[in-house]
């Protein structure tokens, strides 16, 4: 797995990864350095070392469903979803509307079949960057709502300011596979 780590960081340093101007994040922080994942996600090596890489990081577990917030979850969770199926373990994926349509089915978790539900199910939410944790703070909230069980959270890049505390003062297990000490 550490062949497959350090492959994602190249990745992300080429498609996801830039510094020197001031940006604004989700969280409201300033920073000199951001991370826009999207490019790694939807790339097929990234997609593919991301996932085995939640995949191993989630061997042994008992998790039952991967999901997250909308955007940045929806690539996550499906190319998890995807390679846990070709692993001969499957999980089903999830995401989390930031708010709920106001037609339709009116739903703010999204992705399960009729009759289907969260109600105790080990869930594990997946982010694509976490700072605070907020983001994926809400997509929690919103699981555990429905009846879910949160399993962990996993974070592709963590910006090592705030996200892992968060956590860890909810009771809720955090993994990052990089943390912005990999880019510097």
């Amino acid at each position: 797995m550490a062949d497959a780590r350090s492959r994602l960081i190249e990745i992300v340093k080429a498609r996801s990864f830039s510094s020197g101007s001031h940006m604004r994040l989700v969280s409201g922080r300033s920073t000199t350095f951001y991370f826009d994942m999207k490019p790694t996600m939807l790339h097929p090596e990234g997609a593919e070392l991301i996932a085995r890489l939640i995949l191993e990081a989630l061997r042994g577990s008992r998790a039952e469903l991967v999901g997250g917030l909308e955007m940045g979850a929806v690539p996550l969770a499906t190319a998890v979803s995807v390679a846990s199926q070709a692993q001969g373990r499957p999980l089903p994926a999830f995401f989390v509307r930031k708010q709920a349509k106001e037609h339709g089915a009116r739903k703010l978790v999204e992705g399960l079949a009729p009759g289907e539900s969260l109600a105790g199910k080990r869930v594990v939410i997946l982010e694509d960057v976490t700072t605070t944790g907020g983001s994926a703070m809400k997509a929690i909230e919103a699981a555990k709502a429905e009846g879910a069980i949160i399993e962990r959270v996993i974070s592709i890049v963590d910006r090592q300011e705030g996200a892992a505390a968060a956590f860890k003062a909810a009771g809720i297990p955090f993994t990052a596979l990089l943390t912005a000490a990999d880019f510097r």
